[in-house]
């Protein structure tokens, strides 16, 4: 008895999972990908592989001038290298975004990001996480502080009383 249950079990979760797990119509992959399209995000990749690039330099030519050479080229700005990478990390993401909003949503995103206010939004997006970044870090740090100095008071008083 307890088999068939672990069996029913079994089945409905599989079920369940296919279900969750199915790919998103082609609909919602051609708007998701134009919204990844507009979003740049396979511009923000690339604009990060450098930095990867050469944190990775070291451990590959383990200080050896021949393999710095090679590995320099290889990794060259434009290289074939990253285009598998970068084609599965745009496709993934698009199905992400085409699995987590409606088409109509997408449509909609995409229309905010492609007009003024989010081109306008996008070019200042950096500096406004970075500068919010740093107002949540001041303010964290001020109220600490100041929290600090009332439970030291607050705890010198109680210890004070009778």
């Amino acid at each position: 008895m307890s088999r068939l249950l672990l069996t029913i079990a079994c089945a409905l979760l599989l079920f369940v999972y296919d279900a969750s797990a199915q790919a998103p119509s082609p609909e919602a992959m051609d708007a998701a990908r134009k919204l990844v399209a507009t979003l740049k995000i396979a511009d923000q990749y690339r604009a990060a592989l450098p930095q990867l690039m050469l944190k990775l330099r070291p451990v590959v030519a383990q200080d050896r001038p021949e393999i710095e050479h090679d590995y320099d080229a290889m990794t060259a700005p434009g290289s074939d290298i990253y285009a598998p990478y970068l084609a599965s990390m745009t496709e993934q993401i698009a199905a992400l975004y085409a699995q987590s909003f409606t088409v109509d949503e997408l449509r909609q995103i995409q229309a905010f990001y492609a007009g003024p206010a989010g081109k306008k939004y996008q070019e200042k997006s950096d500096t406004l996480a970075q500068a919010s970044a740093q107002i949540g870090q001041d303010v964290s740090q001020k109220a600490a502080d100041e929290l600090k100095q009332r439970l030291t008071e607050a705890l010198r008083q109680k210890r004070q009383k009778p």
